[in-house]
């Protein structure tokens, strides 16, 4: 019989290709039941894999070479990588949970139409495993006359489901803790995958106790396939053409394969591209080159079965002693010649016995089969289909189309079939099948939470990212945009600002740089509360620490406020004892009720006390500057109070000195002065803010956009610490902005509460090293090179917004920062502004969703 069947395949009308088609018998969580077999399936996680470390890489590959060596040897078993256009209407759904304040349907719509445009596609890893045969089942039931009772005699008992199910559920158990991390598919994802093959636009059926059976189960695959010599016709129920298919081989691999390198075959399918056959008249004149170059998205289809290391190591053996008898046949003749294919056979099998015998090595059989689809036309799909033949050419790969076969291999594709045309297939090693990485790419973010861009890396995807999560997740709360100017990194900033405050946070902002007004007409532009607060008598007395921290009580008040009057103050007055008289003056403000600090200055220059006098007519001169008026001025009329309730704060306060660290009191000049006397203002509001007890189930965040200004003072770093160390307690996140990312470091107290990192580009090494060291990437020219490259245009032009990013887990890959809208990258530009004035909100207005 097998010689007949070897015979057959080598015609090609073997009996695996002639077997019928699958018949469906039910399908549950796990499992695919058909007539003749039961099949065990699970979804598969994405690693990360782009910017993984060398040795991470080999971890996990020798991961991946055992879990096939060990836990699948044996076993039959059906790969699936699989694509589904993002549904981007889920996000509007998604939207109604995560946003609360402002015009959130507004901002969630533009959303929806931005992932519209870029039509990002999702990846679905499946793996199937045939874990029992049912054809004496069947026969068992027939036998029983259950057909009398009107039960077909292929169908499910509860016994025997009960049976399959924990069967899955051991083997889901072992995949689990491999690098996959596989789960049981749900039912209705096995659903999918069944019906999406027919492409029909009928909803799929519903499991009725978790299981799709009977007439539920025969609509999944109502439909017609017509075959043709080079593709395959999708015949919907008019009878109209919907999809044209091609089923590709790969006939041929190189001796030797690298990872990273073309190795990875499976991890590259989202990398094939192509330029669509276009009509000329049918393009606009200023069309973006770039737009027309679309992904083919071709998906996989790998049966393949692992040896046991026993029959392995036999079969190696047997090729070993092949070539050594060739070697020795050759040696006996004239020529004495073996040849070096002979002699590098020999080596070659010997060395994998060696390894087979040490270590998780053994053989896989396996069939690749890739399935191009269009759903254009049949132009479309050839030319789809050259692109993915030149793809693989050029990683040394041979890949054709199985020209008079294509009904065969479409069938063998399908879930619950079978090996159809077993003569196109390859044996390999299991480094060799596990090397191509079919679950390598790219991923990094929050699995929920604001859309804030798209992965750029080998596999698409969303990047999310929620400034005020860490608490929920009882993890650290402090993220950094790093990067040098120009890049960025306050644009992605301001828009994770909007994405919190639409999250219904207390969003406060300390602008040293004096370019995040934009933020604030974004704000008001989607109904958000927002206010721009700035230095000058127009905003005089809205840092008025009294105002500020009148929540805390006086008594917090009358330890600040003396404390702020005394760095102001000129040296030679302090130097006089003249903190006594103000301390004096603030006793007595206090008690006379509404206290504030200009009243605190008229009391001193009112005093009988020359000292006092003195000292309140200097205070009172420094009041009347701009940098003076907010904290000690008297309050101006319409000025709008600092008050931590929801929405964006921005305290704009450019043009600040700050001392050095190690720059002494006494020689502060009258600018530095006035500088860290406004700053002690914000700085015990900010902490005072975040630490209050009313206020702790209210989301916070504190943003500091050029962190290198507090970074450089005592008082400053202290600051950033503390919010850090106890942000998680708080419900507080802390968000810094800095080009520094080498003075960052030398805060321990920060880099330890690090969740996330937004690495923009940076050109000098010992910057680059300092980021790679937050990133988690090793240090070196690698690294550094990336980080040199990253925002740049292939011709060299700035790529604004493109970014390394860091995230909770350690992930790490590239990521697109993204704006929704034009109007928005408008509102959010930080380039000198000609009116710096917000923009007035407009009548909040009801989106069709």
């Amino acid at each position: 019989m097998k010689m007949l069947q070897r015979i057959g395949n080598f015609l090609g009308v073997g009996g695996d290709r002639s077997a019928e088609p699958a018949q469906y018998v039910a399908l549950a969580d796990g499992l695919v039941i058909t007539a003749t077999h039961a099949e065990a399936w699970f979804t598969l996680s994405n690693s990360n894999t782009d910017l993984m470390t060398e040795s991470a890489r080999d971890t996990e590959l020798d991961e991946a070479c055992a879990a096939l060596a060990k836990t699948l040897a044996g076993s039959d078993v059906h790969l699936k990588v699989l694509w589904s256009p993002l549904n981007a209407q889920d996000y509007m759904d998604e939207a109604a949970h995560l946003f609360t304040a402002g015009n959130w349907r507004e901002w969630a719509a533009h959303h929806v139409e931005r992932l519209d445009q870029i039509a990002l596609p999702n990846r679905h890893l499946l793996m199937g495993v045939r874990i029992t045969d049912r054809s004496g089942q069947a026969a068992s039931l027939s036998r029983r006359g259950a057909d009398s009772l009107g039960v077909s005699s292929t169908s499910v008992s509860a016994r025997e489901l009960a049976k399959l199910d924990a069967i899955m559920r051991r083997l889901g158990r072992r995949l689990e803790s491999t690098p996959w991390r596989a789960q049981p598919a749900a039912v209705e994802m096995l659903a999918w995958m069944i019906a999406r093959e027919q492409h029909r636009t009928t909803p799929l059926p519903s499991p009725t106790k978790g299981l799709i059976t009977g007439a539920k189960l025969t609509a999944l695959t109502r439909g017609r396939i017509l075959p043709f010599p080079d593709h395959l016709r999708v015949i919907d129920a008019r009878g109209h053409t919907t999809a044209w298919v091609s089923i590709l081989t790969l006939t041929g691999f190189p001796e030797r394969m690298e990872s990273p390198g073309n190795g990875e075959w499976l991890r590259t399918l989202s990398e094939i591209t192509y330029v669509p056959d276009i009509d000329d008249d049918d393009l606009d004149d200023d069309v973006d080159p770039a737009s027309l170059i679309l992904p083919v998205s071709p998906e996989a289809s790998v049966r393949f079965k692992v040896m046991p290391k026993r029959d392995a190591m036999k079969k190696a053996d047997e090729a070993r002693k092949l070539a050594k008898e060739q070697r020795r046949s050759a040696s006996q003749h004239s020529a004495e010649d073996p040849g070096l294919a002979i002699e590098e056979t020999e080596g070659v099998m010997a060395e994998l016995l060696r390894d087979m015998s040490r270590e998780d090595v053994t053989l896989a059989e396996d069939h690749p089969r890739l399935i191009v689809t269009s759903t254009t036309g049949v132009e479309d799909l050839r030319a789809r289909v050259d692109a993915v033949v030149l793809h693989y050419g050029g990683l040394g790969i041979e890949v054709g189309v199985g020209e008079e076969e294509q009904r065969e291999l479409w069938l063998e594709c399908q879930a619950g079939d079978q090996l159809r045309v077993p003569d196109v297939g390859h044996t390999r090693d299991v480094a060799g099948l596990a090397g191509s990485w079919w679950w390598g790419g790219a991923k990094v973010g929050d699995d929920e939470g604001p859309i804030a861009g798209y992965l750029t890396g080998s596999t698409p995807g969303l990047f999310r990212n929620d400034l005020t999560i860490g608490s929920e997740k009882g993890d650290a709360t402090t993220t950094a945009y790093i990067g040098r100017s120009g890049r960025g990194k306050t644009t992605a900033m301001m828009r994770a600002m909007l994405d919190a405050a639409f999250r219904g946070a207390f969003v406060l902002a300390l602008d040293f740089k004096g370019d995040l007004g934009g933020v604030v007409a974004a704000g008001k532009r989607y109904g958000l509360n927002a206010h721009l607060i700035e230095t000058g008598p127009r905003f005089s007395g809205v840092a008025d620490l009294f105002k500020l921290l009148d929540k805390e009580g006086s008594e917090r008040a009358q330890i600040e406020v003396p404390a702020q009057l005394g760095i102001a103050m000129p040296p030679h007055l302090r130097a006089r004892g003249a903190e006594t008289p103000v301390q004096r003056a603030v006793n007595e403000v206090i008690a006379q009720g509404e206290p504030a600090t200009w009243k605190v200055v008229e009391a001193l220059r009112s005093s009988d006390d020359p000292l006092a006098r003195e000292t309140g007519d200097a205070l009172y001169e420094l009041a009347q500057t701009g940098i003076g008026a907010p904290f000690m001025g008297r309050p101006a009329e319409g000025a709008v109070p600092l008050t931590p309730e929801p929405g964006i704060w921005v305290v704009q306060i450019p043009g600040l000195s700050l001392p050095g660290a190690s720059d002494a009191r006494e020689d502060w000049n009258v600018l530095q002065r006035m500088s860290v006397a406004l700053m002690h203002s914000m700085l015990a509001y900010g902490i005072t803010t975040t630490g209050r007890k009313d206020l702790r189930t209210l989301r916070k965040a504190v943003c500091v956009p050029e962190v290198h200004v507090l970074t450089a003072t005592r008082e400053g770093a202290s600051f950033l610490e503390y919010i850090a160390r106890v942000g998680r307690a708080l419900s507080t996140a802390l968000v810094l902005d800095t080009q520094d990312p080498e003075s960052l470091s030398k805060l321990v107290g920060v880099i330890e509460q690090l969740t996330t990192v937004v690495g923009f580009q940076l050109t000098n090494a010992a910057q680059q090293d300092a980021l790679a060291e937050m990133l988690g990437l090793p240090s070196g020219k690698h690294t550094r090179d990336l980080i040199q490259a990253i925002g740049l245009n292939p011709d060299g032009e700035i790529r604004h917004g493109h970014a390394i990013v860091r995230d909770r887990r350690f992930n790490c890959a590239t990521v697109q920062i993204d704006i929704p809208t034009a109007e928005l990258l408008k509102l959010l530009d930080t380039t000198p502004r000609a009116d710096p004035e917000p923009e007035a909100a407009p009548a909040p207005q009801e989106v069709a969703v």
